[in-house]
Parts: structure tokens; sequence; C-alpha cells
């Protein structure tokens, strides 16, 4: 469905020279410097796939977005959806996307939220039994009536991207980017806006691109994850691959012997390379272990033959931890080479 290949976006930041004849020189001759936003990406994303694009603040993920949403055009390189190049082809892009952009709204401020539904109802052409069954749906995990007829300008933030998740499935898309989808709602709407796009996925296989700083949407709805650092491309793969590289995982057991939980957890924090063990609420005791100097294995083999396990079980890595773990390597790393030049003087226009 999405294909990305070579991808780059550059930006000219222009400087700003210090005082009034600083000031008046850059009439005439302006510095920039050429910021890379997008450094040479490439992915597939096929269709029906639930996928988070997700980095820090400034990494360059909503610029990609942006891209395949048609509404910037990339510096170099190319990418496809549903065949289509996105910036050549707008209006025929603009039809099978849906968007969710935050803080940007698709709606018209002054109109109330029906009011806007049948205008994009026959800005999309929306067939009149599609447009029915959505708005059954979004009456029903969304509680879309309740906005009534206040203008959209009225509205708190939580009720508007209520609004704005239905907006961009009114006309069934073949492909929905939702860039913070969930800010501003409580833990409910968060479940219900999660059930939604599940649904719409399931039943009409719409392909789900999500950026996202909220752990919770990234686990309810994604199966796939793509994480980019200062414009490059740093890890692909499903979700389950990313938590499986964890640096640091653990085992929390009950032992069934006389032995205090803490005497026990002091014992195996000497005693097994790269753990870390504590005691938990309840006399549970968690031993923390790299996996770089301990496989999962060496630590039940370690516990089973010492002492006495009444009940253990593993728990799944925090995906944030994981998550910092991954922009900590790309940082020691250092910054991505720059081309030459690309700070100079240009005539101003």
């Amino acid at each position: 469905m999405i294909a990305v290949e070579g991808l780059v976006k550059e930006f000219k930041v222009y400087r700003r020279r210090d005082g009034l004849l600083g000031s008046l020189g850059t009439l005439f001759a302006r510095e920039h410097t050429t910021v890379r936003a997008v450094d040479d990406i490439s992915f597939e994303i096929p269709a029906g796939a639930r996928t988070a694009y997700i980095g820090v603040n400034g990494a360059g993920k909503s610029t990609t977005i942006k891209i395949l949403a048609g509404i910037m055009r990339p510096t170099a390189g190319r990418c496809l959806v549903d065949g289509i190049e996105p910036y050549r082809e707008r209006r025929r892009n603009a039809r099978s996307i849906g968007v969710v952009f935050g803080q940007r709204s698709q709606l018209w401020w002054d109109l109330s939220v029906p009011d806007s539904f049948q205008i994009l109802r026959h800005v999309y052409d929306i067939p009149e039994p599609v447009f029915r069954r959505n708005l059954a749906l979004f009456r029903e995990l969304l509680d879309i009536d309740a906005l009534g007829s206040t203008p959209v300008r009225k509205l708190s933030l939580g009720q508007r991207m209520r609004a704005e998740v239905a907006a961009s499935m009114l006309h069934d898309p073949k492909v929905l980017y939702l860039d913070e989808p969930t800010i501003g709602l409580d833990l409910v709407l968060k479940t219900a806006v999660r059930e939604l796009i599940g649904h719409v996925n399931r039943e009409l296989g719409t392909t789900v691109v999500l950026t996202s700083h909220d752990l919770g949407d990234i686990a309810a709805i994604c199966d796939r994850v793509l994480v980019v650092d200062r414009g490059r491309l740093i890890h692909r793969g499903s979700l389950r691959d990313l938590l499986d590289t964890a640096e640091r995982r653990a085992v929390v057991f009950e032992s069934g012997g006389p032995r205090p939980a803490a005497e026990i957890a002091a014992e195996i924090t000497a005693r097994l390379p790269g753990a870390r063990a504590s005691v938990l609420e309840g006399g549970r005791v968690r031993v923390e272990f790299a996996t770089a100097a301990t496989t999962s294995r060496q630590v039940l083999g370690f516990l089973l033959h010492h002492y006495d396990l009444r009940d253990f079980y593993a728990p799944e890595p925090g995906l944030e931890s994981v998550i910092r773990e991954i922009y900590a390597a790309s940082a020691a790393s250092g910054p991505p080479p720059r081309r030459a030049g690309s700070s100079r003087p240009t005539a101003a226009a």
C-alpha cells in the first residue's frame, strides 16, 4: 500500500545577524543552513497493516507523514501510496486517505459538527448508505450526537478530537494517518477511539499509520513499528521484535522456602552475573538482568536449582524503556553526516 524509497526532505534555515547593521545586511545577502529533516528513508507498509511511526520531537516523523499525505514535496527519493505519488496527484490521493493532525482542524470552525459532516459528504461524494453506516458507528462508539449544534470553535479539545477522528473516517479511506489522535481525551474515550480504529482496520482493511507519544495508543492499535531519529530510520519490525530488543529483562518469583526474601535477593545479586534482585510488596523477588550478560534460560536455571519456587513469571519489558534504549544507542553513534557546503550566502529575493 505504501512504498517509500530513498526519501529526503531538506529545509533552508536562514540565519539572523545581531545588531542593526547585521539586520540591514540580511536584506542583501542572507546566509542559510540546509537542514535535512528526512534523511534517505526507505520502507514499505502492506495494505491493512497497523504501523506506529514514532520518534522524539524533531525526529522527522511529521514531515514524512506530510509527504505521504501530499502536503509536502520531497527533495529527493520517491513515495507511492496505493500506486499514487501523493504530491503529483493530490486530489486523487486525498480521496483515498484520512488524516488527523493533532491541533490542526479539518472541520469548519464556525459550523457545527453535523454541518461539517454534511459538507464532507459532498466533498468526498460519499454514498448515502456509507454515510449513514458510519454515522451510526460514530454514535455508538464516540457518542458524536452529544456534540449537538455547538460550533467547532466552542468545543473543548477532547470534543473536537472526537469529531476530527470521525471526520477522517467518514469516507472509508484506504489509508488513515493519525497524528496524536487521542490528545485531550479521557481514558474512556481513548479506549473508544482505539476500538473504532481497530474496527475499520478489521472490517474495511484500512491501512493505519500512527504517530503518537502515547505508548498506550501504540500498544493498543499497532502491530508494526518504525522508529525514526534525526531523520533516519533506526528500527523497523513488529512490536514483538521491538520488545525483544530490550537490554534488560526480569523474572518475578515467590519462594516457598523459609529464608527471608531480602536474604534471597541479596544472594542473587551477588552470585548471578549482570543481575539485580529486589523485594516487591508481598514478599515476591524481582530479578532484573542484562540480556548481554545473561540469558533468560540461565536465570531460570539458577533460580530453579537454588530456590524452591512456588510461583514465577517473566513480565514483558516496558515499551517506554525499550524505546529509550534505542534512542540512547542512536545518540551514542553520533549525528548523521552532513553534506559539505550546507551553509552559504544567497541573494535576497
